[in-house]
């Protein structure tokens, strides 16, 4: 009998470590979460302008999205354009991209238009929210002058308003090329991800939009989407190639939901690439180098103009400049400073002219959100055309000024006679009482002036006498 219990006893524990194990290892092979399992969705956000900010941001969370193994990136995209230099570079983020990326323009309201609308044909599937709508890809052009103005392309009846069409040929043939570059850009995107090549191609060349549910009915997206919730919901189960030709079976049903916010140094480009932003760190650097030069040994000046600069230089270099209007700025700036010294209110004037067209000249028309404001224009010009003139013409008048202190600030003041002995005594002047000596005898009470001082010693001499004064009338 004892063997039988001992016997049971032994099997009972057989099976409770058996279970333990058995459970242990679907724990381990079945994770109870989403997260565990690696179906993170991450969602990046573009709202705005697309520039340099948004092509870091973009960039720093697809890298985060492949370190994680999520299961897809949903690039949320309400945007009026923007940059061209940054739009390429997040597409070429896109493609290369290991992990699947679902481009949803959200919510509904909002746009992709231009360099958006490129961006959502790179997208691995394609989605958009109603009430919202895609399109409006033809290249702006840069700079020149508007249709039908003297010089520019030919207006509606189909002539210039003044003969200039050998200048206008030129212009003709760079829009051709962006516009046939970026055609066979758009085509080749839609063409990789299987959508409607033909409303690409109208969407560059005819700045065609469709709505939400026409850009589905013209195979321009791949799904519509109320929300998040409802988009991956859709996304469950269908099957993407991801780069280097591989597929991967989409599983989002139960998939955790993450937002990446920007680094900081997506952060730091939104801030100084904001051309309003740049275009004032570019004048405080200029000015604060200018006072500095001005005052040697402030050092703050130079400190601050020199950073200020620097970053300013930088923000220039990322953005679409035009460096005539830079050069025409500096002539501006040269030109007030030098009316500062010689006042002739022509070189001033000049020098203001000069600031604004430049600054109106200093960003390529090139994408919506980047240029300068006219309220921005005319505070700095203001601020820093009176800086120039009464700041600058202050110190300048400073400078020409006689001395305050010392010796040479005692030259010509008067200083009454207290007592003198022979040829040195005592006078009092500026306040105080010195001690004097003099070529010439004084008598007590008598003004003199002063003529020099040596080691705290007035050197007086006979005031001169004033003009109508001590004669007869």
């Amino acid at each position: 009998m004892l063997c039988k219990g001992a016997l049971a006893v032994q099997t009972m524990k057989a099976a409770l470590v058996a279970a333990i194990t058995v459970a242990a290892l679907t724990c381990y092979l079945l994770p109870s979460s989403a997260e565990e399992s690696g179906r993170v969705a991450l969602i990046v956000s573009i709202d705005g302008a697309i520039g340099p900010a948004s092509a870091s941001y973009v960039k720093e969370a697809l890298a985060k999205a492949s370190e994680r193994r999520a299961e897809v990136v949903l690039l949320r995209m309400n945007t009026p354009g923007g940059l061209n230099s940054s739009m390429r570079e997040i597409i070429a983020d896109v493609l290369a991209s290991p992990i699947p990326v679902v481009g949803y323009v959200a919510p509904s309201g909002a746009h992709a238009a231009s360099a958006g609308t490129y961006i959502l044909y790179a997208t691995h599937i394609a989605a958009m929210a109603p009430g919202t709508n895609i399109g409006a890809a033809t290249p702006v052009q840069i700079g020149g002058p508007l249709p039908g103005l003297p010089g520019g392309t030919p207006d509606k009846g189909g002539k210039d308003k003044k003969d200039g069409d050998r200048e206008s040929e030129p212009k003709d043939a760079m829009t051709a090329k962006a516009t046939n570059d970026a055609v066979a850009f758009i085509r080749s995107l839609a063409e990789l991800r299987g959508r409607n090549v033909d409303w690409a191609e109208k969407a560059v060349r005819e700045a065609a939009t469709l709505s939400a549910n026409a850009a589905l009915e013209a195979h321009a997206i791949d799904l519509v989407a109320r929300d998040q919730a409802e988009l991956l919901r859709q996304l469950d189960g269908r099957v993407v190639e991801v780069a280097g030709g591989k597929t991967q079976r989409l599983v989002t049903r139960d998939a955790a939901v993450e937002a990446v916010d920007p680094g900081r140094i997506s952060r730091f480009l939104a801030v100084i690439t904001d051309p309003n932003v740049a275009f004032i760190l570019l004048m405080v650097g200029i000015y604060g180098l200018i006072f500095e030069f001005m005052s040697p040994g402030a050092v703050a000046p130079g400190v601050v103009g020199a950073i200020c600069l620097l970053i300013g230089l930088y923000a220039l270099n990322l953005l679409p400049v035009n460096y005539a209007g830079f050069a025409l700025m500096l002539v501006g700036l040269v030109l007030l400073t030098i009316e500062a010294f010689n006042p002739t209110v022509v070189i001033g004037l000049g020098g203001i002219i000069a600031f604004v067209l430049g600054a109106l000249m200093l960003f390529r028309g090139e994408a919506p959100g980047y240029q300068l404001s006219w309220w921005v224009i005319g505070i700095t010009t203001a601020v820093f055309a009176g800086f120039a003139l009464v700041v600058l013409g202050s110190l300048r008048r400073v400078r020409m000024a006689p001395a305050l202190v010392g010796a040479k600030a005692m030259r010509g003041l008067p200083a009454e006679v207290l007592d003198w002995d022979g040829n040195e005594g005592h006078v009092f002047a500026h306040g105080e009482r010195w001690r004097a000596r003099g070529a010439e005898t004084f008598k007590p009470g008598e003004m003199a002036e002063v003529a020099n001082v040596v080691d705290l010693t007035l050197l007086i001499r006979r005031a001169p006498a004033r003009t109508g004064e001590g004669g007869p009338s």
